[in-house]
């Protein structure tokens, strides 16, 4: 029993380095995950395609889960150009997604944020969901590759 409990504390050293690594660079990589997401909303509440697009990866894909009440529901492709452009286009009031970051997990150069939000136009509620983004950390930092929602005006936080 005393060599399995020195066997385990000799695990325990050498590891425990390697995790304390890990913890010291998860907090700056998880901060530069919110960082980009936060910057893609601010692009949008301004109308600021140029932000936006700073904060997409090459290729990206936008999708939405929607539907009508009473069918079922079904996967929307959203046009990123179309996306942009409409973002841009002046609003009399502002677009404003406001999210909060639920989960972020990081491996290597690869995030999954999960977000719950809540959309209004100007000060009024229009309507919320969940964001999922997948971002890939590329020589410029990191990007949105792909960003899937889904849109409710019910059962909202």
């Amino acid at each position: 029993m005393p060599q399995l409990v020195t066997s385990l504390l000799l695990a325990g050293l050498l590891v425990a380095p390697a995790l304390a690594a890990k913890a010291q660079k998860a907090p700056a990589e998880t901060e530069a995950v919110k960082q980009t997401v936060t910057a893609f909303f601010d692009g949008m509440r301004r109308g600021d395609s140029t932000l936006i697009r700073r904060t997409l990866a090459p290729g990206a894909v936008f999708h939405g889960i929607g539907g009508r009440p009473g069918q079922p529901p079904a996967l929307q492709t959203e046009n990123i150009n179309g996306f942009l452009k409409a973002v841009a286009t002046p609003h009399p009031q502002i677009l404003d997604e406001r999210i909060t970051f639920e989960q972020i997990l990081i491996d290597a150069n690869l995030a999954s944020v999960w977000a719950p939000y809540e959309f209004y136009i100007g000060s009024k509620f229009s309507h919320c969901g969940y964001d999922s983004f997948q971002l890939v950390k590329l020589a410029d930092g990191w990007k949105i590759a792909h960003v899937i929602d889904t849109r409710r005006k019910e059962k909202c936080k």
